[in-house]
C-alpha cells in the first residue's frame, strides 16, 4: 500500500456537491492498495500514520503525533498512487488492487486507525471527489508499506 500525507489545519472531501468527510488540524492520508497487498500493509499504513510525528512540541520540533495534538485524519482512497508512468506520458495502473480487495484495505485502514484512537473522516470509496486541503507547513511524507521509498 502506499500514502500521501499531508499535515493539514484544514481539510474537506466533497462528492456531488456534498461534504462528505471534513476534519480541522491533522493528516491528510491518500491512500492506494496494490496488487499483493494485504492486511498487514494495511496495518502498516495505519501504525505509520496515527504514529507520524510532524506536529510541533512546544520547543518548536517535529515530535507529536496527531493524537497528541488532538487531531484527525481525514482518509481517502487515491488508486492513481499505483500509477506507473516510467514508460510514455499515461499512466499505467497495473500495479493497483482490483476495486473490492482495495476498498476492504482501505476500510482496514480506517479501522485500525480508530480504533488507535484517531478520529477518522473519509472521502467515498471510487467516487469522483474533489478534495480541499490547507496545507500545514508544507508537511508533505510519502508511505510505503513495501518500504520502497
Amino acid at each position: 500500500m502506499r500514502a500521501v500525507v499531508q499535515r493539514v489545519r484544514e481539510a474537506s472531501v466533497v462528492v456531488d456537491g456534498l461534504q462528505v468527510g471534513a476534519i480541522g488540524q491533522g493528516l491528510l492520508a491518500l491512500v492506494s492498495a496494490g496488487q499483493g497487498d494485504g492486511a498487514e500493509d494495511a496495518a502498516h499504513i495505519a501504525d505509520k500514520i496515527s504514529g507520524l510525528r510532524v506536529f510541533a512540541d512546544e520547543a518548536g520540533k517535529m515530535n507529536l503525533d496527531v493524537r497528541a495534538v488532538g487531531g484527525a485524519v481525514l482518509l481517502v482512497s487515491q488508486f492513481t498512487l499505483h500509477g506507473d508512468v516510467r514508460k510514455g506520458r499515461r499512466p499505467a495502473f497495473l500495479e493497483a488492487m482490483e476495486p473490492e480487495g482495495a476498498r476492504r484495505l482501505i476500510e482496514a485502514v480506517a479501522a485500525r486507525l480508530q480504533a488507535d484512537g484517531v478520529p477518522v473522516a473519509q472521502g467515498v470509496f471510487g467516487a469522483d471527489m474533489a478534495v480541499w486541503l490547507w496545507n500545514d507547513g508544507p508537511v508533505t511524507i510519502l508511505i510505503d508499506s513495501r518500504k520502497l521509498f
